[in-house]
């Protein structure tokens, strides 16, 4: 999987920069009383420029974002539900004010390439999937609790030096967490590449912010149709808005893209999700996941509410390599 993955396998062996280290070197001309339309245009050009300095400079690109990412939080459009809340004083849909952790750990359940992983588990979720398996967490925003940047930042430090390939922000979800999380990489100074692992239904502002930042997207794509998203993850425009981020993120950093195949949904979603892959991002590594089971509320759903038959996922892993995508196996 190397050949997929080159910058990743770079940086883990020395050889590159993460892109929040490079983002701190990146010397941006702005002023904090600049009208918000103001800052996103020195911002793009800044992404587009992307001129790195040998020493620090006053104001670096990563603080413009951090300084766009604090305004965002004042009228919430991190994800495409754009509430428009002061997350200062209220919640929106997903249910996080402050940004909560549920657990850290150095993972190793994940794909083989990221392993040990450490994974930063953020309560509360965009999203509302009557089957999700971490809804203890998802749909409990108040889970878990708040770490100073700076002692994660010297969480990250120690689970590097313990080995740890990457610093993964999970959740839930971390779109509401994303100032949170620029905050914290402003702290830190590990060379380790950074995974925004996500539903992916971020808002176009969100997918801007994270460019120069992220070095792996670890996507969800969940559905081929927007019936499906609407009854089990009760979002709207799915189609438009994921495939929209996919499209983004694979021309921002590299890709694995996991789908979750689920009971009798093989052709409604999983096919037309293989098959837009294959059409759109095909070097993205791909994930077909068999470990579905009726969580939550999955049991009030026909449809769903049993495991997965073991010639569903044989059907979804025999049509993706007839496509000839890029299978972890």
């Amino acid at each position: 999987m190397r050949m997929f993955l080159p910058r990743y396998y770079d940086i883990l062996e020395g050889n590159n920069i993460a892109k929040y280290v490079l983002c701190k070197h990146v010397p941006v001309d702005f002023e904090y009383n600049d009208t918000l339309d103001e800052l996103w245009v020195k911002h793009d050009n800044a992404v587009e420029e992307m001129r790195v300095e040998e020493k620090p400079p006053r104001l670096s690109l990563l603080d413009l974002k951090i300084e766009i990412a604090s305004r965002i939080f004042q009228s919430c459009i991190f994800c495409e539900r754009r509430c428009q809340v002061d997350r200062r004083e209220k919640i929106g849909n997903c249910g996080v004010r402050e940004s909560r952790v549920a657990s850290e750990f150095l993972h190793i359940g994940e794909e083989y390439m990221l392993i040990p992983s450490y994974t930063v588990f953020f309560s509360g979720c965009p999203f509302h999937c009557v089957f999700c398996q971490n809804w203890d967490i998802s749909q409990n925003p108040k889970a878990g609790m708040y770490i100073q940047p700076e002692r994660l930042t010297e969480m990250i430090k120690h689970r590097f030096e313990s080995g740890a390939k990457n610093v993964n922000w999970v959740g839930g979800d971390p779109i509401p967490n994303l100032p949170y999380i620029l905050r914290v990489l402003k702290l830190c100074d590990v060379n380790i590449p950074q995974i925004w692992n996500s539903n992916m239904y971020c808002s176009v502002e969100t997918m801007k912010l994270l460019n120069g930042v992220i070095d792996l997207y670890l996507t969800d794509f969940k559905y081929g149709r927007d019936e499906c998203a609407k009854r089990l993850s009760l979002v709207d425009n799915y189609m438009k808005v994921v495939r929209r981020n996919h499209k983004i993120a694979y021309m921002q950093g590299e890709m694995i893209i996991r789908h979750l195949v689920l009971p009798n949904h093989v052709e409604c979603c999983t096919k037309p999700v293989l098959e837009w892959i294959k059409e759109n991002t095909p070097y993205a590594i791909v994930n077909i996941m068999p470990q579905y089971r009726p969580e939550f509320r999955a049991h009030k759903y026909d449809d769903i509410s049993t495991t997965l038959e073991p010639e569903e996922f044989n059907e979804a892993v025999e049509y993706a390599r007839k496509l000839g995508l890029n299978l972890v196996e």
